[in-house]
């Protein structure tokens, strides 16, 4: 299952550079797939009578100059296919990878030259020996220049791999939990319904779906609270279930996980009966509710069903006063309890939760979300990479009171795991839309194979995450997506 060699970002620019026979076109199909490489004896056959066609070889490069321009444009992982021994043409190739903002690796190919002439004399179509000659004395300079030209790495042929820029370093990071294990949470985050079994099954695929979940090793699944899709996820009017029943539902399907919202709109409900749910939720699972707080965002949301989208400084009103409030709701006595906008004369709420406290998590990144959560809630929930998360925890350190524990810090993100390079080049493939390149589409989704997403969650974890949610985006097809995740779940228990 082990993945070893180096992970470069995608998308990026690399330069083959050696002598011919070398082993530059063997090793880049089977690196990289055949329609990230730019060859310029493939367009020599192109423009002219075949491969060897020199004549062609102008026109070749010229091509060859176009379709790279077009392609880094593009922003798209590019394989540069040649001899590379032409300073000017490296120095061209690695200019326009800057003006785009993308990484430009050099792969040289130090072949010793007796091996290069024994290559080239079991090929069909021979270089003229001089003409390799040429070569080879000219990758003796070529080589001493490259470490000084400004790459961001120069490299030997060993493996490589494309990945999105979250996995880079991933390599590395998996090696670390595989000597000094950490421990991390796993949450199940569902945000569609529209699995291919239809609606009548919802039910069952729900309870399937809960059962599978445990079985994993997730420690909870979490739900958003909409009343209709959200655009980032699917189409209005597709299949979405109402939260809270969902987590009512799948609290008699599980025994095991913790259940909550990712989360709760403050201004879908009124906040004293939002406790009341929460709290009758925690008493039916024994104790594994979660309430998930944030600011409510979906403006088309509030007018479809004709509820009032307050100005954002009265949302943040709104949420303080519900951070203050459920505590108290959910604690003993009957006292009145009044806030900035709340004023509730009776805090009556029984039967009182399991939990002493009931988890309050809080969703949000934005430093005012931040600092109320650091002063009131028990987690928060926030996007991004480990360096992202790494911020977001030093804010939360120097914001929260002295007299109480920072919040723990959670992070959600979209994941698509395979278990081979080959399965996982399947699943962008089925997956993406149309008229997606499938390096974006895998950045989008955190594509990346069992090894690799070990990697990235010791890094999150490293940044100061506790409890990472994953959004399976295969998940609607069949339950195997969270067998894959058990593989990545084991790697921290």
């Amino acid at each position: 299952m082990e993945i070893e060699g180096r992970n470069l970002p995608a998308p990026c620019v690399v330069v083959l550079v050696g002598p011919g026979a070398a082993g530059k076109s063997t090793w880049a199909a089977e690196t990289f797939a055949p329609d990230l490489i730019v060859s310029s004896d493939r367009l020599r056959a192109l423009v002219g009578a075949g491969e060897d066609d020199l004549a062609a070889s102008a026109d070749a490069f010229a091509l060859l100059e176009e379709v790279v321009r077009q392609r880094v444009g593009r922003g798209l992982t590019t394989v540069i296919d040649t001899l590379g021994l032409d300073r000017e043409r490296r120095l061209n190739w690695l200019a326009m990878a800057r003006e785009r903002g993308i990484a430009c690796v050099a792969v040289g190919f130090d072949t010793p030259a007796e091996e290069c002439r024994r290559r080239n004399r079991e090929r069909a179509k021979r270089i003229p020996a001089d003409v390799l000659t040429g070569q080879l004395k000219a990758w003796g300079a070529v080589k001493k220049e490259l470490g000084g030209e400004g790459y961001d790495d120069v490299l030997a042929p060993t493996a490589v791999r494309v990945v999105p820029e979250a996995f880079v370093g991933a390599g590395e990071a998996a090696q670390r939990q595989r000597e000094a294990p950490a421990r991390l949470r796993f949450g199940l985050q569902l945000s569609s319904y529209t699995h291919k079994a239809g609606r009548k099954t919802t039910g069952q695929w729900i309870k399937d779906v809960g059962a599978a979940a445990e079985a994993a090793g997730f420690d909870a699944i979490y739900v958003m609270d909409h009343f209709r899709q959200i655009p980032q996820v699917g189409r209005a009017w597709e299949d979405f279930l109402e939260s809270w029943t969902t987590l009512a539902y799948l609290a008699a399907c599980t025994s095991r996980v913790q259940l909550g919202t990712l989360v709760s709109g403050i201004t879908y409900r009124n906040v004293a009966h939002l406790g009341k749910i929460v709290a009758t939720l925690d008493v039916l699972s024994g104790g594994r509710a979660v309430c998930g707080l944030g600011l409510a965002w979906f403006e088309a949301e509030h007018k479809a069903y004709g509820w009032e989208f307050p100005p954002v400084g009265d949302r943040y009103a709104l949420l303080e006063d519900a951070l203050q409030l459920l505590p108290v709701l959910w604690g003993p006595g009957n006292k009145p309890w009044r806030g900035k906008v709340l004023d509730v004369p009776e805090t009556a709420c029984y039967p009182r939760p399991l939990q002493d406290p009931l988890p309050i998590l809080v969703g949000g990144s934005g430093n005012r979300t931040l600092r109320l959560a650091a002063r009131y809630a028990d987690a928060v929930n926030v996007f991004g990479n480990a360096a992202k998360v790494h911020e977001k925890a030093a804010y939360l350190q120097a914001n929260t009171p002295p007299d109480k524990e920072p919040p723990r810090l959670t992070q959600l993100s979209t994941t698509l795991i395979g278990k081979t390079p080959q399965h996982l080049t399947a699943l962008i493939d089925r997956l993406r839309p149309r008229n997606q390149d499938p390096a974006k589409y895998a950045a989008t989704v955190n594509a990346a194979t069992i090894p690799d997403q070990i990697g990235r969650f010791r890094e999150l974890s490293e940044a100061g995450a506790t409890e990472v949610m994953l959004t399976l985006p295969d998940l609607n097809d069949d339950l195997t997506p969270l067998e894959t995740a058990a593989e990545v779940i084991a790697a921290f228990r």
